[in-house]
């Protein structure tokens, strides 16, 4: 035997039992493979941290804790935890099992409204609008978690009311975000970063349907299916905003938060400003 032979043992140590669809050892390899995405991702972008000035860091926070999310939900994943059992009606016979894993929801309702406020952020778009995209994200991931877990076909209600919040999403990341985004001369950057979130966006529908949902693919081909999807709604999408976002000015877009915090100098002359006043009355 080889010193250097490698197995994915994930299955055997944390093995399936009492379900009738399940992930393969395959499936696990390639949940391995995302998941090292993922983290030499974040440690790429941790040390990038560093490196940048400290007022245009704010996307280089926000995604950073985005990919140790994802890093963590896919770990669990590939070592074949982070699920739970449901009962099918599509495509399966009546009452059998599918594996579903509720870690890559807990990953989406990270993911999702983040990449909503990175781009309300970078867009210029209200504050009420940013924290409504939010809400209605998160509420997009729990409406299908619910629908997965539905043992009756009642599950495509709950699949519909979260595939309209996208349509929401859309509307609101495409056009009404634009427009501000114009304003302050990033519309191009912003319609490229925001039309290529969409189109992926656009796919998780087809993916649950396919997988959770209607089960016309197996647990492994929709681990695939959303592997693709997850890297590059996230890795891909987090290094698109820095490329971009070497040529912006973080002071004209308002999101230089750390240039807003008084500096020591600036508190002293203030104390002494008020001190004076004090004395002259």
């Amino acid at each position: 035997m080889s010193l250097f032979q490698r197995a994915n043992d994930a299955l055997n140590v944390n093995p399936v039992s009492g379900v009738d669809e399940a992930l393969s050892v395959h499936g696990s390899d390639w949940l391995w493979a995302v998941t090292a995405i993922y983290i030499a991702s974040f440690f790429i972008l941790l040390s990038m941290s560093f490196t940048g000035k400290e007022s245009e860091r704010v996307f280089h926070y926000l995604f950073t804790f985005v990919l140790l999310v994802g890093s963590i939900t896919y770990y669990a994943q590939a070592s074949n935890l982070g699920w739970s059992a449901a009962e099918q009606v599509h495509n399966l016979d009546n009452g059998a099992i599918r594996q579903i894993f509720y870690a890559k929801y807990i990953n989406w309702a990270v993911a999702f409204p983040s990449l909503s406020l990175a781009l309300g952020l970078l867009s210029g778009i209200s504050w009420t609008t940013i924290i409504c995209n939010i809400a209605i994200s998160v509420y997009w991931v729990v409406s299908y978690l619910v629908a997965a877990y539905t043992p009756s076909t009642y599950r495509w209600g709950f699949f519909a009311f979260g595939t309209f919040s996208w349509v929401i999403l859309a509307a609101s990341t495409l056009n009404e975000c634009r427009e501000p985004a114009a304003r302050l001369g990033i519309e191009r950057d912003y319609m490229i970063l925001s039309g290529w979130l969409n189109i992926l966006w656009l796919l998780y529908p087809v993916a649950f349907g396919l997988s959770d949902g209607g089960n016309y693919i197996g647990v492994t081909a929709g681990a695939v299916f959303f592997g693709v999807l997850d890297v590059l709604m996230v890795p891909v999408l987090t290094f698109g905003f820095l490329f971009f976002a070497r040529k912006w000015d973080f002071r004209k877009l308002s999101i230089a938060f750390s240039d807003a915090r008084p500096s020591r100098e600036n508190n002293g002359f203030m104390q002494e400003v008020r001190q004076n006043s004090v004395s002259v009355e």
